[in-house]
């Protein structure tokens, strides 16, 4: 059975997110955060990604 490929996407001292190309030719995505990780299929993940680019969008707001 052939071993996923699998690409670093971004890292911090904390936290790391990465893709693995699948045996069977899917995409999937994975997101290390201290002691969680969470797992995504493709259509999962452009949703997520969606989601961050609203949040993102809205600006920090300051809690002053």
């Amino acid at each position: 059975m052939k071993e996923p490929q699998t690409m670093v996407m971004a890292e911090t001292s904390n936290y790391i997110a990465w893709c693995a190309e699948e045996p069977d030719g899917e995409m999937t995505y994975h997101l290390e955060l201290g002691n969680v990780t969470v797992h995504f299929f493709q259509e999962e993940w452009e949703e997520f990604v969606q989601l961050m680019e609203k949040i993102l969008g809205t600006g920090r707001r300051s809690s002053e």
